[in-house]
């Protein structure tokens, strides 16, 4: 009891870690429109976007990647990273001035943040500063929280700024956590969350190897809390993670799933390929 009355003296929010700006674009290709095209017009505008998603899928850190989506929800999509909003918005208005962008129709975007949830961390910092008569808020508590925060962002920078995981497949979709009447993520204590991420953590480091996965924030920027972005040669591997977690209690109990957008990765040399109707090749 005394524990649990200690701990509801933490501050809710977890320390975050924030990196690389994230926009998934998906479109539909306007095949009629495209079909009907001159060869002259369908060459020009295959060419210039071709040059242009190609000098952006080399550029490392702030990368984009195109990716042939299957099933009804769009036919194409393109995803950013980027180290600010402003370079995102960039990159999203140079697409949106393609002269293919004429023969596409743009059926959802998604906005995030890569984000690094810092449960560990918070809760033995938290218990720390506590520790030592240091209230929340005050000058000393801030201080020691920024240079927490530096320490971290120093040890995880690999993880903040990634490169776009050169794999076959993607499986894209965004959650939130239950804020519901009986059961709500944000009224469970630190601590509590703190150990259901924790087993939480444990399926997917089962699939180290397999599947690379990026977690961003999106709570302020788009209609869900967080997106996640699945990355692997076997899309089965998306199938059976997915899976396995809808037993973990962090999932079933408080997880909240929206649309999966599943794709396969194909560099933008062979985006001719793709509006010829036929399947491109990842190489």
């Amino acid at each position: 009891m005394k524990e649990e009355k200690a701990n509801s003296d933490f501050p809710a929010v977890p320390l975050t870690l924030e990196g690389s700006y994230i926009l998934h674009q998906m479109f539909r290709v306007r095949w009629s429109a495209w079909k009907a095209a001159t060869s002259v017009e369908q060459k020009l505008a295959l060419e210039e976007a071709t040059a242009s998603l190609e000098e952006m899928e080399k550029s490392g850190q702030e990368q984009s990647a195109i990716f042939s989506l299957v099933g009804h929800k769009g036919d194409l999509m393109i995803l950013h990273f980027r180290r600010t909003l402003d370079e995102l918005n960039h990159s999203e208005l140079r697409v949106a001035n393609l002269k293919l962008a004429e023969f596409l129709e743009q059926t959802t975007s998604y906005l995030s943040v890569v984000e690094l949830g810092l449960y560990e961390v918070s809760v033995r910092l938290y218990a720390t500063l506590k520790e030592k008569g240091i209230q929340p808020g005050g000058p000393e508590w801030n201080q020691a929280v920024e240079a927490e925060l530096a320490k971290q962002r120093k040890a995880a920078a690999p993880r903040l700024w990634p490169e776009i995981p050169p794999r076959r497949y993607v499986c894209f979709y965004p959650m939130d956590k239950m804020r519901g009447e009986t059961k709500n993520w944000y009224q469970l204590p630190m601590t509590d969350r703190q150990r259901l991420m924790r087993e939480h953590g444990v399926i997917g480091r089962r699939y180290a190897g397999q599947v690379t996965q990026i977690i961003s924030g999106s709570i302020g920027f788009d209609d869900w809390e967080w997106g996640v972005d699945l990355f692997a040669d076997d899309p089965l591997v998306f199938k059976k993670l997915v899976y396995e977690m809808r037993f973990d209690e962090a999932s079933a109990v408080y997880g909240q799933f929206g649309a999966f957008y599943t794709g396969l990765r194909f560099p933008a040399a062979k985006l001719g390929t793709l509006l010829e109707g036929q399947t491109p090749t990842f190489t």
